[in-house]
């Protein structure tokens, strides 16, 4: 796993934290942080709370729309030091996971990962991002797992994984609009 050898070379050095972890990913940074943030939402927690958890999957597809070259956090996160031993033993107990995945993906449709059609992707992501972030009941696993598609294919560079990440992302954007228009007018209906 690159990750593994990117996070041994930083430990080497004495440098391993997010921020720096990050930025030697380089672009692959956007599909990890939308991975690990897309599975954040997907924890049992209370409703409301992708309010708390949509936030970096937010930040994360911002930047990608705005061209940036790697995940930038906001400082007291990017200085987070990373226990290299824990991180190693925590990507090697996926790697049963990552394996099966790996037999189903690869390098595919390299067009999609061109820098001509790097923003528009961000942008997709970001509307995907903002489904995600806003607290309808209901609709927030679905963007969340839009997402996890996408972020899986970054990583991978596999552009039929993100096609189709993207093609369930507008499904669930458009399940969040259905969602809010329905709630609106049943609100309107009590009003009147």
């Amino acid at each position: 796993m690159p990750i593994i050898r990117i996070a041994a070379d930083l430990n080497g050095t004495g440098t391993l934290t997010v921020g720096n972890l990050l930025a030697a990913l380089g672009e692959r940074s956007f599909g990890w942080a939308i991975v690990l943030f897309s599975l954040l939402t997907l924890l049992p927690l209370p409703p409301g709370s992708s309010l708390i958890t949509g936030l970096p999957a937010l930040l994360a597809t911002i930047q990608m729309a705005l061209g940036f070259h790697y995940v930038r956090l906001p400082g007291r996160l990017a200085r987070i030091r990373i226990k290299h031993d824990t991180l190693r033993r925590t990507l090697l107990r996926l790697r049963p996971i990552t394996r099966r995945l790996e037999r189903i993906l690869s390098p595919r449709y390299g067009r999609m990962f061109s820098a001509r059609l790097e923003q528009p992707l961000g942008i997709m992501l970001f509307i995907i991002s903002v489904a995600l972030f806003l607290p309808v009941p209901l609709s927030g696993w679905f963007p969340a797992i839009s997402l996890f598609i996408v972020g899986v294919g970054l990583i991978e560079r596999d552009g039929l994984v993100v096609i189709l990440g993207l093609v369930s992302g507008t499904i669930a954007v458009l399940l969040t609009l259905i969602l809010i228009l329905s709630f609106a007018s049943g609100a309107e209906g009590l009003i009147r």
